[in-house]
């Protein structure tokens, strides 16, 4: 039998990519202020910034767009979507929204209170910076494994449960809730496992905590599940996912990961706390219950990819594609997050780039490298994304200094990852060219996205 893994689908639709010279990458990135957030994606080759809404949506989504309906109250777009939703989740309350960043907003806004305490494996930039607004401190307690990039455990994104213990006994009254990401996206797409993730809602329950999950890409993390956790492998993908949450009473969800969507996300309630709260925020800042900011063919195609990213052959190529890129990235020398995540490749920029020091923010000057020599556009998970700039202008530095390569869905072949791969690797035999950066100008919250950068 043939042992070559090829992509589950056809192309049927295809969008021309400008090359451009390094001299012309040097004049486009000076002209971003050092930040590829603030390049125009006609200039970059291969996009790996993020996986959120860049992917390709199926025929079949295509045509669900023709069956949107868009009235403004009591779609029927709405409850083909709740519907879904209700057999994925076994959750009552459906709240849509136009992405994740506004499901956490509403639901931060309803649920916690300035001086609150919310535990996560690890939040994502977004969901940090809906907390913090909000006087929210955000506490990481991803197991140590989590931070060691070479560290082959196969779960790395499980949350201590001890230091989780000694939290809810210590500051238990500020605690409204406890978070968990799957998979835990900052700490290099790792998954979560399901004994953790039980043991954890179990925690919460004896402290009378409801859990809230972070669930981007809750069908990639249900195929981890599948693939390296005992007593799963003969499980479908489906009641991997319904059994993950029917151990949490809520989700917040970015559609625009494994819904397969270029928009949409929402909130979905396990019982009627919070519901009434959300709702009327949801009417005051995105739109009316039934459409939450949406339109009605935005629904039909979110319905229709909930459904489609549960099929086992597209995940197998899905996790196959970090796989090969990693391997491919390991045989040039190049040190990443091991064992690879399901969306990504993160590569370790303390290994990659020894020469800088934290104050260089060797991630963020990796991710400007790698557009200069060959036109890739990463994003910077590290001291940039979840540094501080203090009031005595001092600086706090991540734990990791990682460059994520974040592939859209069913968008890029493998002659692309592997003219990506040989990019990466022709820069790490000459890495101690790369140049450090500093921070010229920056915003309080998610300064990554707006940050102007100068050479060090």
């Amino acid at each position: 039998m043939p042992t070559t893994l090829i992509e589950p689908f056809r192309i049927k639709s295809v969008e021309p990519i400008r090359m451009t010279t390094r001299a012309e990458r040097e004049a486009l990135l000076e002209k971003a202020r050092l930040n590829p957030f603030l390049l125009r994606a006609d200039d970059v080759l291969l996009d790996f910034l993020t996986d959120s809404g860049t992917g390709a949506m199926s025929a079949k989504q295509w045509a669900a767009i023709m069956e949107g309906d868009e009235s403004y109250a009591g779609a029927r777009s709405f409850f083909r979507l709740e519907a879904v939703i209700k057999n994925l989740t076994g959750y009552e309350h459906l709240i849509p929204t136009h992405q994740g960043r506004a499901a956490e907003r509403i639901l931060f806004a309803v649920a916690t209170h300035p001086g609150d305490l919310v535990p996560n494996n690890t939040h994502f930039d977004t969901t940090r910076a809906n907390l913090e607004v909000d006087g929210v401190e955000a506490v990481d307690l991803v197991i140590p494994e989590g931070l060691d990039p070479k560290n082959l455990h196969p779960f790395k994104g499980n949350i201590d449960l001890e230091k989780v213990a000694e939290l809810l006994e210590r500051e238990g009254h500020r605690i409204p809730f406890g978070m968990m990401t799957v998979t835990n996206n900052s700490g290099g797409g790792q998954p979560v496992s399901m004994a953790n993730l039980r043991a954890y809602a179990q925690l919460l329950k004896r402290h009378g905590k409801p859990l809230v999950l972070d669930v981007c890409r809750f069908a990639e993390n249900a195929m981890f599940v599948k693939l390296r956790e005992p007593g799963f492998a003969d499980r479908s993908i489906e009641s991997i996912v319904q059994e993950m949450f029917s151990l949490a009473d809520g989700c917040t969800m970015s559609a625009k990961k494994d819904g397969l969507v270029n928009i949409g996300g929402f909130i979905a309630l396990k019982d009627d706390r919070w519901v009434e709260a959300a709702r009327n925020l949801l009417i005051l800042t995105e739109g009316f219950p039934t459409y939450g900011g949406l339109a009605g063919r935005d629904l039909e195609a979110l319905a229709v990819g909930l459904e489609e990213v549960l099929h086992e052959d597209y995940l197998r190529y899905r996790l196959r594609t970090a796989e090969y890129m990693g391997e491919k990235l390991k045989a040039g020398g190049v040190q990443i997050v091991e064992p690879t995540g399901g969306h990504a490749v993160y590569l370790d920029a303390k290994a990659f780039l020894p020469h800088l020091g934290p104050e260089d923010y060797p991630a963020w000057s990796l991710a400007n490298a790698l557009y200069l020599e060959g036109g890739l556009r990463g994003v910077e998970i590290g001291s940039v994304m979840f540094g501080k700039r203090l009031e005595d202008g001092t600086e706090t530095y991540h734990a990791m200094e990682l460059v994520r390569l974040a592939f859209p869905r069913r968008v890029y072949t493998q002659s692309h990852f592997d003219y990506a791969a040989e990019v990466i690797c022709e820069l790490k035999a000459k890495a101690g060219e790369v140049r450090g950066v500093r921070i010229r100008k920056q915003s309080r919250f998610l300064r990554h996205f707006t940050a102007e950068f100068g050479w060090a």
